[in-house]
């Protein structure tokens, strides 16, 4: 589960020093591609990634980017009511979400999400800095589902717990997949699709073990998984 705390508007305008000085500075060059290679290391892991974005937190551009690498997007739509007084959740699109963080398949995660529909990022693009609240993101498609205060708990505990029921093996292999949409490139074939089958999924003990998935497919009786490893 990734969360943020902190001020967005902060993280807006220490993005605004890094893009400003990207062009003439190693350090902030380096800094930049440091978060690149992050988001895509993220991507690359072989776990299940679920953002919470709750009042109080700040995903803002860089950091937006984990929520929009993760496999699932919660957003809290309403106030927090064990942290009254805390202003709701929102989201604050920057320069940084269309273009200077791509992933392997060379594509920003808002390409990838909105695949096919330039139309839909440029319309996005007009957002950038101006704060988006829960009901308005989720009708832009920043996120996976917007529970309010009442379901909150219930959302993410069933989430969880769905996600727990299944072979860690396979559904994250198929997760991995997913993450990888859009042009097919060299790196995206190494790590998305040859990574993700091959070594997470076949190989494993999981599906071709004596008691596997794989083994057991057919027969009726079901795949005895080992939870403590992926």
């Amino acid at each position: 589960m990734l969360r943020t705390e902190g001020d967005s508007e902060a993280v807006a305008a220490a993005e605004e020093i890094l893009l400003g000085r990207c062009g003439s500075d190693w350090l902030v060059k380096e800094v930049v591609l440091f978060w690149k290679r992050t988001l895509k290391r993220l991507e690359l892991a072989s776990r299940s990634v679920v953002a919470l974005i709750e009042p109080g937190s700040c995903f803002a551009g860089t950091l937006l980017e984990l929520a929009l690498a993760a496999d699932r997007s919660y957003m809290l739509d309403g106030e927090d009511p064990d942290r009254p007084g805390v202003a709701p959740a929102a989201v604050l699109l920057t320069a940084m979400n269309f273009g200077p963080l791509p992933r392997g398949s060379a594509l920003t995660r808002l390409q990838t999400r909105f695949l096919g529909r330039d139309d839909r990022v440029e319309a996005l693009r007009g957002r950038a800095g101006k704060p988006i609240e829960a009901a308005e993101a989720g009708e832009l498609g920043l996120v996976t589902s917007t529970p309010d205060e009442i379901d909150w708990e219930d959302e993410v505990r069933l989430v969880l717990e769905e996600r727990a029921s299944y072979s860690p093996d396979a559904l994250t292999g198929m997760e991995a997949n997913l993450r990888f949409g859009g042009p097919e490139t060299l790196e995206t074939k190494i790590f998305g699709r040859l990574t993700a089958w091959q070594n997470w999924i076949f190989q494993r003990p999981n599906a071709a073990g004596e008691k596997g998935a794989l083994r057991a497919y057919g027969t009726g009786a079901r795949g005895q998984f080992d939870k403590r490893r992926v």
